[in-house]
């Protein structure tokens, strides 16, 4: 995720690293060159023309700004409610790892914390895909760890584990009744929290409504120049290479944003919070928190 300071409006003019336009900048150059074939062709190519004007241009781009609109609000509400929902597991840890140190005093809190943090490792790396084996065998004990990497839902497995702990400590009569309804109270918490982020993650934007408004986004700004060269001339690049900016950095947004738990740029930055959550939930527990992650630029938190 990109997080850097705002800067003021004649900066914002020229800012590369956080914007689309390294992304989107070869489909503008091939605009701008037919653009600008389009405008010397007119009217020397055996004198025959495209017959548009840009009235049709006019009456559509309005009707496409609405439909690009509301798929930006749906691609931007998927990736808010992935950051609400990894804003509950930093708070929903927080009050089980209170729990666990401050209720009586249990044995092995320290171990619960610790299957708490890996339970967050393992979420990341199950809405990414990636390989949790070094977190895991950083954060759990040796017989545990081929466990959970054999597990195919490993949340749900270390979740499991969570839950085991506090039977034990309802059997050995270090918890009541009351205080094991707090433990499960939350530890079903953890449990709507990866229901929601493996929904977020599994259920994407319908892939035909995508592919017909990218279609339809390129279709348009590749057809304007015919549109445009009778009433703008050698000023319809310019118009031309703006406009197509504007759908198409819409649309190479709405397409990182839709997967908020990915690796995109503008993606959420689950290796910072789940560092963060480790670090506040280790020093709860007295313990020092390991170095911080070296970040892969200079304004990127991944």
């Amino acid at each position: 995720m990109i997080i850097r300071d705002k800067d003021n409006w004649w900066q914002l003019l020229f800012v590369w690293h956080g914007s689309v336009l390294p992304q989107i900048l070869p489909r503008l150059g091939v605009l701008l060159g037919l653009s600008v074939a389009v405008v010397y062709a007119h009217g020397r190519l055996l004198h025959y023309k495209v017959p548009l004007t840009a009235a049709p241009f006019t009456l559509f781009g309005v009707t496409l700004a609405i439909f690009l609109g509301f798929y930006n609000n749906a691609s931007y509400d998927r990736f808010w409610e992935g950051r609400k929902q990894w804003g509950a597991l930093l708070n929903t840890a927080r009050s089980l790892a209170r729990q666990a140190l401050t209720l009586g005093a249990l044995p092995g809190a320290t171990s619960f914390v610790r299957l708490l943090i890996a339970f967050t490792y393992a979420l990341k790396h199950q809405l990414r895909r990636t390989d949790a084996a070094a977190d895991m065998a950083r954060l759990l004990p040796p017989p545990l760890v081929g466990a959970v990497l054999a597990a195919t839902f490993q949340p749900i497995r270390l979740l499991l584990e969570l839950g085991r702990w506090v039977q034990h400590g309802r059997e050995a009569g270090q918890l009541d009744t009351t205080q094991q309804l707090a433990f499960d109270h939350n530890l079903n918490q953890l449990s709507d929290i990866v229901g929601a982020c493996e929904r977020l993650a599994g259920t994407p934007i319908p892939y035909t409504y995508s592919v017909i408004l990218h279609r339809t986004v390129y279709l348009y700004c590749f057809l304007l120049p015919f549109g445009l060269v009778d009433s703008t001339g050698w000023a319809t690049p310019l118009i031309v290479v703006f406009v197509g900016y504007t759908f198409m950095a819409l649309d190479a947004i709405m397409r990182e944003l839709e997967e908020p738990f990915g690796l995109g740029a503008n993606a959420l930055a689950l290796n910072a919070m789940s560092y963060f959550i480790e670090s506040t939930l280790l020093e709860m527990a007295g313990e020092p928190a390991p170095p911080a992650p070296a970040r892969p630029g200079r304004y990127l938190f991944d």
